[in-house]
C-alpha cells in the first residue's frame, strides 16, 4: 500500500465496508469488505498510525494497519455487541466491554481481554450495564469499569483477567469507587495515571494506588449543561466535551444548546465556547484546530475552533433524510462523522445516505476534496484520520 502523509479509515457499518483513502487526494486504495464495525465502540488509536476497531457481527478484534504491506494486522475473537473499546498506554493490552448493541436494553455482561503481543485473549463474566473502560500503565496494569445505576468504578488487574480459565467466568473487581448513577464518557491520562468519568456532577478523576483507585476532586462542569463525552487533548494536555443542554424532550432536540468545554489539566482552568443549538456530539482533533459537526434543521455545519480561540464556522450541504423536527435525531436517521489527526490539518467530515466525506483544510476552512465513496454511509458511518506518529494513540480509549 503506497505510502500517504494521512490515511482516512471509514466504515460503512450499516453496507459493512471498510474504506481506506489517501487524504487529501481521495485515492481509494483498499476496502475490506464483509466487516460491520461497531460505531460505538469506534476507532482506537495504537501506536505506529495502526488502528483497533470491533467488528461486531463477525466477533472479532481487529487491528488494521493502514501504512503496513497488510491492512489487517490482527483478528481476534472477542464478545459482542461491542460497547466500548480502550487499551494500555503501549497498545499492547486491550479490553472491549459489552452493552447495549441493537437491544432495548443491555443484556451482555462479558468483557474481554487481549494481550497483542502474546497473542493471548480471555472473557469473563463482569456486570450487565453498557461500561465504560480504561485501561492504565505501568507494571502491573488495570482495567477500570465505568458502570451505571449503581455507579462505580470498577477495578481488575489486568493479570487477572488474562489468567481466567475458560468458561467466562464471573470476575469481581478488586476495587470499588462509588460514582453517581449517570456516568457516560470515559478518559485516561497516560502522564499523571489519572482515570475521569463524565457524571451530571461533573468529571470524576481518580488515580491508581494500591491496585485500586484513590478518589480526587470533582472537575465541575462550570455550567448549567453537562457532558456525555469526554476527551483526552495529546496535543496540550487537555480534556474536551461537549455540554448539551436545553428541553430533556428528544423531539425537541433543535433547541438544545451546545458547548465546546476544555479543561487545561496543568493549570485546572476551564474554557467554554458556544457552539449553536442543535445535535453535537463527537469531536476531533487536527494539528491546531478541534472540530464539531452540528445539525440542525436549519443548515449543519463544521465548527473549527483554533488553540487562539478563533472560530470558524463552515457550512456543509443538507443530508437527504437528515433529522427533522418532531422526530429524535437518532433513530432511523441520517449524520455525520468527524475525523482528524494531531499530526496533520485535514479534517473529515461524512454525509450519511450520499457516500459521501468532505475533507476540510482547517487552516483554511476551506473544503479541498469531497470523496464519493461505493457505499452509502448510512447513519453517517464512523472515521478515523492517522498519520504514522501524530501521537493520537495518547489519547488510549476508543472514540
Amino acid at each position: 500500500m503506497p505510502a500517504s502523509p494521512a490515511v482516512l479509515l471509514v466504515s460503512d457499518h450499516v453496507d459493512g465496508c471498510v474504506h481506506v483513502v489517501t487524504v487529501p487526494d481521495g485515492e481509494v486504495v483498499a476496502r475490506l469488505t464483509g466487516r460491520h464495525l461497531s460505531e460505538h465502540a469506534g476507532f482506537l488509536a495504537l501506536p505506529g498510525g495502526r488502528t483497533a476497531c470491533v467488528d461486531d457481527r463477525r466477533g472479532e478484534l481487529l487491528v488494521l494497519d493502514p501504512f503496513g504491506d497488510r491492512l489487517v494486522e490482527a483478528a481476534v475473537p472477542v464478545a459482542v455487541p461491542a460497547e466500548h473499546l480502550a487499551g494500555d498506554p503501549a497498545g499492547r493490552r486491550l479490553a472491549v466491554t459489552t452493552g447495549l448493541g441493537r437491544n432495548t436494553e443491555p443484556w451482555s455482561d462479558l468483557l474481554t481481554v487481549v494481550d497483542l503481543t502474546t497473542d493471548e485473549a480471555a472473557r469473563v463474566r463482569t456486570r450487565t450495564g453498557e461500561p465504560g473502560v480504561t485501561v492504565t500503565g505501568g507494571q502491573e496494569p488495570l482495567v477500570v469499569l465505568r458502570h451505571r445505576e449503581p455507579g462505580a468504578l470498577a477495578v481488575h488487574r489486568f493479570a487477572d483477567l488474562l489468567a481466567a480459565p475458560p468458561g467466562c467466568p464471573p470476575q469481581p473487581p478488586g476495587a470499588l469507587l462509588p460514582l453517581p448513577d449517570d456516568g457516560h464518557g470515559d478518559a485516561y491520562d497516560p502522564a499523571t495515571g489519572r482515570v475521569f468519568a463524565a457524571t451530571g456532577e461533573g468529571v470524576h478523576r481518580a488515580h491508581a494506588e494500591g491496585g485500586g483507585l484513590t478518589a480526587e476532586p470533582v472537575i465541575p462542569w462550570e455550567h448549567p449543561a453537562r457532558g456525555w463525552y469526554l476527551r483526552l487533548d495529546t496535543r496540550r494536555a487537555a480534556l474536551w466535551s461537549t455540554l448539551r443542554g436545553g428541553p430533556t424532550d428528544p423531539l425537541r432536540w433543535p433547541e438544545w444548546t451546545n458547548h465546546a468545554w476544555r479543561h487545561d489539566l496543568a493549570t485546572s482552568r476551564t474554557s467554554l465556547s458556544a457552539l449553536g443549538p442543535g445535535l453535537v456530539f463527537r469531536l476531533a482533533f487536527a494539528r491546531h484546530h478541534t472540530a464539531f459537526t452540528r445539525i440542525h434543521p436549519d443548515g449543519d455545519e463544521l465548527v473549527l475552533l483554533a488553540h487562539d480561540g478563533t472560530v470558524r464556522r463552515v457550512p456543509l450541504p443538507a443530508m437527504d433524510g437528515a433529522p427533522g423536527r418532531g422526530a429524535t435525531p437518532w433513530e432511523g436517521v441520517e449524520r455525520r462523522a468527524v475525523a482528524a489527526s494531531p499530526g496533520a490539518d485535514w479534517v473529515a467530515v461524512t454525509r450519511g445516505g450520499h457516500g459521501e466525506v468532505h475533507i476540510v483544510d482547517a487552516a483554511s476552512g476551506r473544503e479541498v476534496t469531497r470523496l464519493r465513496l461505493s457505499t452509502p454511509l448510512h447513519h453517517g458511518g464512523h472515521a478515523a484520520l492517522r498519520t504514522p506518529a501524530d501521537g493520537a494513540e495518547g489519547d488510549p480509549v476508543g472514540r
